[in-house]
């Protein structure tokens, strides 16, 4: 059941990006594999909602990229 979902995500990703930017998510996949899931899921939620219009760039990647890992990060401290 589950590698027919991943299945469905991998067709969304190489849909929306280009051959490059598809494979530079790979290549994050590999060293930071729970920030490529993060980049995926936001991927495929603006597909969902239709707001890509055309195939992302490589350079589109990166400055989403650099959006997400620019958030700031909340630590919870428990007493």
């Amino acid at each position: 059941m589950n590698e027919g979902l991943e299945e469905m995500k991998k067709d969304i990703l190489k849909k929306v990006l280009s051959k490059e930017a598809f494979e530079r998510l790979g290549r994050i996949r590999l060293v930071k594999p729970e920030i490529a899931s993060q980049l995926e899921l936001y991927l495929i939620q603006l597909f969902q909602s239709g707001k890509i219009k055309s195939q992302i760039s490589d350079d589109q990647l990166k400055a989403i990229l650099e959006r997400l890992s620019s958030r700031p990060k909340f630590k919870i401290i428990r007493k």
